[in-house]
């Protein structure tokens, strides 16, 4: 899929460039289409998604082991992702154990921005890459304080395409809509909305300054995928917050009883 995409070897790990994973991971190959036989590139692409899955298949066992809630937040730039997951983070920081891995292709701003909660971030910049990768998130966590018990976001690199075939070892997959987008996203992109076990409709204080229809979008939705869960909710006004928070508390609790 990378070299579909175009991501070739362009994952660049902030502060990270010369480590491997501490419980075994290594660099996944990644390829360039140019020169590729048809062939060759559907082999190229699935030895991509092999690597990445024994990584995630890695990750998701850590994650058990230490009854960690792995949320993968995916969208499209522009969403309000980030916003989102500030409030989330303070108002869980104190009830539950929580850290952040921030993926964008350059600057560390989303990082910062949730340290300043007091909340524990990792941030990795995919450089040209469109997506994190199971890899480079195993790698980040040596980079964050140990989390016991608790909710690990990834803010994946805003994208509604790549991220949706790449398992980073996350429970759930969460999409975020904004209002400010068409309710016809789930139709254009349905890959991603087929992989997300819940849509989060954000921005719905604007809901009476745009042409969004709540319920066209979760019917969308549900004809991509049928048990798809919908929260609608506000990061500005705090509506819909606490629904989005139980939601999130009940995994976590679950997960610690697993481990």
């Amino acid at each position: 899929m990378c070299g579909v995409c175009g991501c070739g070897d362009n994952h660049v790990h902030e502060h990270d460039h010369d480590h491997d994973h501490a419980h075994g991971h290594g660099h996944p190959e990644h390829a360039h289409a140019p020169g590729l036989t048809p062939t060759r590139m559907v082999q190229v692409e699935q030895d991509i998604m092999a690597a990445n899955q024994r990584y995630a298949d890695a990750n998701r066992r850590l994650f058990a082991q230490r009854g960690i809630f792995a949320v993968n937040l995916v969208s499209s730039p522009g969403s309000g992702k980030t916003s989102l997951l500030v409030k989330t983070v303070e108002a869980l920081k104190g009830e539950i154990p929580v850290a952040v891995i921030e993926g964008d292709q350059q600057t560390g701003l989303d990082a910062e921005r949730i340290k300043a909660t007091g909340v524990p971030a990792w941030q990795i910049n995919t450089g040209k890459g469109c997506h994190l990768d199971a890899h480079g998130v195993g790698h980040a966590l040596e980079h964050l304080p140990e989390l016991q018990g608790g909710i690990l976001f990834i803010e994946n690199v805003g994208n509604l395409v790549c991220p949706a075939g790449f398992d980073l070892g996350e429970a759930h997959k969460v999409v975020v809509l904004s209002t400010t987008e068409g309710e016809d996203k789930p139709l254009k992109y349905p890959d991603m909305f087929y992989a997300s076990d819940l849509m989060l409709l954000n921005k719905s204080d604007l809901l009476p300054y745009v042409d969004f229809s709540v319920e066209k979008a979760e019917a969308f939705a549900r004809q991509v995928h049928p048990s798809i869960k919908s929260i609608t909710l506000s990061a500005r006004t705090g509506e819909g917050m606490e629904t989005w928070l139980a939601w999130l508390r009940a995994a976590a609790a679950l997960a610690r009883i697993a481990a």
